[in-house]
């Protein structure tokens, strides 16, 4: 390999640098959105544990007032509504809020501070954190996997299978409840589970024959068929300033893919293959999955292990078809042949399908928790993430304007997921 001069390395770190911490500071700003929304509550909303007069002075503030409001007859404004024991949440006698010479005076005990993070800002990061960790694990471990057996379709294969005995297990041992599906709801799962399979199946071969900053940067036009499918198919437009979006994601990608130092067609076409197939498994999710009854015990987990299992086996007879057991024996045979031993091979084929399927899964308890543009913004974040931790892991070269093309193709899929927010 050909030594880089000192002064690129150096210019291609603070690059890097400049990148990676961009993107910690988005995920911060997403996060503390998130914290800020869970915040803003009507105003006796999470109030009950409180002591009472500390509820007293809130409903003050907010517009009611105490018995100095009251006329000369002791009755009470019709213009505040009454505060009694009862509205304030107490059984009626247990204190007088309004008289502290009382013996049933409530404590004036105020509430503890809160911490400066909450614990659910602490849960999301340390999710999101995790989330980033596995992606970038199975990124990674893929790729090795594809360098040591070039065989994409049986290694996307493997990785969809690892579910079932993953699932199966927590579902025998009862740590995770079995999901119940009935029959129509189970062929309701049947178009989403085709799209996850090839979704995952295009990244791999894309994976396998470029490099991995690039797929994703191809990854990222994912709204571009989005919008296309939904105008062509379900005639459904969506406003102007979406579509507006849309300009820096193709604009990117094509400069990119113009100064791509290690593109392929093959690469590009998988990666444009798997964007379509998630679009279209986003759309048709949304549309035949919305309102749905498809069984018991769906929950974001259980979802996911169904479609990757019923993606598992639609794409096995494909998968047998195009490679086989005599291309895969050959492949694992060169491999050997190369210095690989039978053990290594099986623990990366395994520890790239468990990280598959662990990042999917922590992505669902992550992105569940929070807001649209919290998960457009992490999102994001995780794209770059990962293209940052490829090109440092595998010194991939990147031109300075194919790094142009790529930061306008994932800004414009920012750009798209947050102006088709304000749609809503």
């Amino acid at each position: 390999m050909m030594a880089m001069p000192s002064g690129s390395r150096s210019v291609r770190r603070r690059s890097l640098t400049f990148v990676l911490a961009l993107a910690l500071l988005w995920l911060a700003i997403a996060l503390r959105c998130t914290e800020s929304t869970q915040s803003f509550v009507s105003p006796y909303h999470g109030q009950a544990g409180l002591p009472l007069r500390s509820r007293v002075r809130m409903a003050t503030a907010t517009g009611f007032k105490e018995d100095e409001d009251e006329d000369q007859s002791g009755k009470q404004s019709d213009d505040y509504p009454e505060l009694s024991a009862k509205a304030l949440g107490r059984e009626p006698g247990t204190c007088d809020p309004f008289d502290p010479k009382s013996a049933e005076y409530c404590s004036p005990t105020e509430p503890e501070s809160s911490p400066l993070i909450s614990k659910r800002t602490l849960k999301l990061g340390a999710l999101f954190v995790l989330w980033y960790a596995l992606n970038i694990g199975y990124n990674i471990g893929n790729k090795l996997v594809l360098t040591a057996l070039p065989t994409p379709w049986s290694s996307a294969t493997w990785e969809l299978f690892f579910g079932l005995p993953y699932v199966g297990f927590l579902w025998l041992t009862g740590l995770r409840k079995r999901p119940e599906l009935t029959w129509s709801g189970l062929k309701l799962l049947i178009p989403p589970a085709f799209f996850l399979a090839c979704t995952h199946v295009f990244g791999v071969i894309s994976f396998g024959a470029g490099a991995i900053s690039f797929t994703h940067v191809c990854k990222a036009t994912e709204p571009v068929w989005t919008a296309l499918i939904s105008a062509l198919v379900f005639r459904e437009f969506l406003p102007v300033p979406v579509y507006l979006s849309l300009i820096p994601i193709i604009f990117g990608v094509s400069l990119a893919s113009a100064h791509e130092l290690s593109f392929t067609w093959i690469s590009f076409i998988a990666a444009t293959g798997s964007a379509v197939t998630s679009a279209s498994k986003a759309i048709l999710g949304k549309k035949v999955l919305d309102g749905k009854s498809l069984g018991k015990n769906l929950t974001p987990g259980n979802m996911f292990a169904v479609l990757t299992i019923l993606g598992c086996f639609m794409i096995l007879p494909a998968s047998m078809l195009i490679e086989g057991p005599s291309k895969f024996s050959a492949a694992w045979a060169h491999a050997l042949a190369t210095g690989y031993t039978a053990q290594r091979l099986w623990i990366m084929l395994s520890v790239s399908g468990f990280l598959y399927y662990t990042y999917n899964e922590v992505a669902f308890l992550a992105l569940k928790e929070v807001a649209p543009v919290t998960h457009a913004v992490t999102n994001t974040v995780k794209r770059v993430v990962i293209i940052v931790a490829s090109v440092i892991v595998f010194r991939n070269p990147i031109s300075p304007l194919g790094a142009l093309g790529s930061s306008l193709a994932i800004i414009g899929a920012l750009l798209y997921a947050l102006a088709k927010n304000q749609k809503k």
